[in-house]
């Protein structure tokens, strides 16, 4: 028998250098495969505790306290019915004997076994323990399971040849397979693989094998043996060290996407300083980033003020004391792409963006939609509408949206499609149109994503909402709204961007009309349906998302957007307000008796038409009510005139008592027609009061 014990295990894959982008994802769906699968099948000796590795050429798990045998394991399991185990004289049958030596029980004594009740029938049962299975038969399984290209985020699965022979497929060819528990070699393979106590190190900087003496020493080897920094997280923070480092108290232009793309390139991070030439500063310094970044993985450095230096900083994988050939090579190669970067700008310049819009004749927007220079006329004159709803600049606003897309028939934005509308900017500038107008042409994509900025401008809000309302007209209207995880024309960010828009610039607009206005412009287009209505319930669900996140409660937001709003300007406002009210003594109370008010005038035929009669007051509470309700209606009213929702709501509490004493002392539903009419037409005019910020019954509970 086995004699069990723990240790640290450790198991890595030596590789063909490993996709980049996808490394990070790989790295920790390895690591988590196999350390979750260990425990699953009880290898692990108290809480789960592991470290993850990637690095270019290997993926690595190091899991603490693994068992060197699985414990025994009490087995309960069914063998017969009762009926079919015995004969009708009580004795053993064939088949049960047959049965239990399938179990590996032939001698087992029909005494001992349990008689329990199985469902509806008697069962015989079988209960014995079963030995743990080998660290060597668990983790082969493990590795069976875990590695199948099925189970890891494999972006292009590669087919290879053994040297025996035989085809593999996986992300990259598998060199080694280094598994260790404790200091001893666990004997296990994976894709014609042995499992050995050796890896290799660094590519340049190592020489030979790496012997791993034990589990626990498996970073520190590769450390100081291997010149491998084999933790991603740990070599991600060296080079972000190591770039402000050198930076010198300029600011590092350091995406975490390229950090995490570059920390994917290398094994042993070193930063060298570069230079280009001043001349390049000439272009846009987005071109000139996008370029470094894209094509050669550089960080740009800029200035305090966010201006770009000529100074570059790159990672390399090799550490010399003699860098200048490393350097010299970079720049060399990077000098190429910035004269292609200034090439685009100098002969876009030549031409006027307004001389490239008749052009867009020639780009497809959609097929049931028309061209984008169609989709542009849409722009302007939604813009212009847009714009005389606000009181802003209809020419500005329509000059924006003509100019908005014409930037993507330039070379620039042709080579680097991110920089769409920051050209644009640069563009108009140069042709002297008004500010306002040059901002708009990169401002109508804001918001880009959540957390974005919004437009600046009033030109560039106008037209951000015109770009955004178009689409999502257009696009509902020939029927390709979202559906559950999709939505290609990304109409959920559109409908965000224009709330964020309208709630917190508080913009005095009304959606539904947004819509319209927007539905207007489809005149001359065939098969686009009219979704005002489905798109405003589209906007309602988002905005109940967005208030969420915003830190109010489900019974407020549904509250405030129970009136349906179609202004959302003052949204914040009101849902402050039911707050502060909610928190209120006489809250619950007056919440309680709206909810009652509203189930009583739905069953009511006749409603509360008319207004109240006071010579039909004839109960002293009606009358006390009504007397109160008299009193408060103008404060109300005045309240709210002035936008002020918190004392609009509050004045209610004064018509907690006579609600009360109303609902306690009266009979709505009078049998004389004309005082049942009455109290109906009380009660209609307090729920009218009660709801004119919010439909308060909703804070009911």
């Amino acid at each position: 028998m086995t004699h069990a014990h723990q240790a640290t295990l450790l198991v890595e894959l030596l590789t063909e250098e490993l996709p980049p982008k996808a490394l990070a994802r790989l790295g920790d769906a390895f690591a988590e495969g196999i350390a979750q699968r260990l425990a699953a099948r009880d290898l692990i000796e108290g809480e789960l505790s592991f470290e993850r590795y990637a690095t270019p050429r290997r993926l690595a798990v190091v899991v603490k306290n693994v068992r060197s045998v699985a414990p025994e394991k009490r087995v309960r399991e069914k063998v017969l019915p009762v009926s079919v185990a015995l004969d009708a004289n009580g004795q053993p049958t064939a088949p049960l004997a047959k049965k239990l030596a399938a179990l590996g029980f032939p001698d087992f004594p029909v005494a001992e076994l349990e008689r329990a009740t199985d469902g509806k029938n008697e069962a015989f049962f079988l209960n014995y323990s079963a030995p743990g299975a080998t660290l060597a038969e668990g983790l082969q399984a493990v590795l069976d399971e875990a590695l199948a290209i099925s189970k890891l985020p494999i972006p292009k699965v590669m087919t290879y040849q053994r040297p025996d022979g035989s085809n593999i497929q996986f992300v990259r060819p598998v060199h080694r397979l280094t598994v260790l528990h404790g200091a001893e070699v666990v004997p296990v393979s994976a894709f014609g693989v042995d499992a050995g106590d050796t890896t290799r190190g660094h590519r340049f900087l190592s020489e030979g094998l790496v012997a791993i003496p034990n589990a626990d020493a498996y970073a520190q080897t590769l450390l100081h043996k291997g010149h491998v920094v084999a933790s991603f997280a740990d070599r991600k923070e060296t080079i972000r060290t190591h770039l402000l480092a050198q930076a010198n108290g300029d600011q590092v232009v350091m995406p975490e996407a390229l950090l995490d793309e570059v920390t994917a390139l290398v094994e042993w991070p070193v930063v060298y300083a570069c230079r280009f030439e001043d001349e390049f500063l000439q272009v846009p310094q987005e071109c000139l980033i996008l370029t470094m970044q894209t094509n050669q993985k550089y960080f740009a450095l800029t200035d305090a003020a966010g201006k770009l230096r000529s100074r570059f900083l790159i990672v390399s994988n090799i550490e010399t004391k003699t860098p200048g050939d490393i350097v010299e090579g970079n720049e060399r190669v990077v000098r190429p792409r910035l004269a292609d970067a200034k090439f685009f700008f100098e002969h876009d310049k030549k031409k006027r963006l307004s001389d490239r819009v008749p052009l867009l004749a020639n780009v497809v927007y959609h097929n049931k939609l028309g061209s984008q220079l169609q989709r542009v006329e849409r722009l302007e004159g939604l813009a212009g509408s847009i714009a005389q709803m606000m009181g802003a600049d209809i020419a500005l606003a329509t000059l924006g949206a003509r100019l908005a897309k014409a930037d993507l028939l330039t070379d620039m934005v042709g080579e680097f499609p991110e920089l769409q509308g920051t050209m644009g900017t640069y563009y108009a500038r140069h042709d002297g149109e008004p500010e306002e107008v040059a901002l708009a042409c990169s401002e109508h994509y804001q918001p880009r994503f959540s957390g974005d900025a919004l437009p600046a401008t009033t030109t560039g809000t106008v037209v951000a909402l015109a770009d955004k309302l178009e689409t999502l007209v257009g696009i509902w209207g020939i029927g390709l709204q979202p559906t559950g995880e999709k939505d290609p024309f990304a109409l959920r960010r559109h409908a965000l961007g224009v709330l964020r828009i309208l709630v917190e610039k508080q913009l005095p607009l009304d959606i539904v009309a947004l819509l319209r206005a927007a539905y207007a412009q489809f005149a001359a287009v065939p098969n686009v349906a009219d979704s005002t209505d489905a798109l405003y319930a589209f906007f309602m669900d988002r905005l109940r998302g967005l208030l969420r996140e915003r830190g109010y409660a489900a019974s407020e937001i549904d509250a405030v957007l129970a009136l349906n709003p179609t202004r959302l300007d003052d949204i914040v406002a009101r849902l402050d307000a039911v707050r502060e009210f909610a928190a209120l003594a006489e809250a619950a109370s007056l919440a309680a008796a709206n909810k009652r008010i509203s189930n009583i005038l739905k069953k009511s035929e006749s409603g509360a038409a008319g207004g109240v009669q006071p010579a039909l007051l004839v109960e002293p509470a009606e009358k006390a009510l009504h007397a109160q309700l008299e009193q408060v209606a103008p404060r109300v009213q005045s309240q709210l005139a002035a936008r002020q929702y918190t004392g609009a709501l509050t004045a209610l509490a004064a018509l907690r008592e006579p609600v009360d004493t109303f609902f306690n002392d009266v009979m709505v539903n009078a049998e004389d027609a004309a005082l049942r009419a009455n109290r109906l037409a009380l009660l209609g005019a307090l729920h009218q009061q009660m709801n004119c910020v919010a439909d308060i019954s909703r804070l009911a509970a």
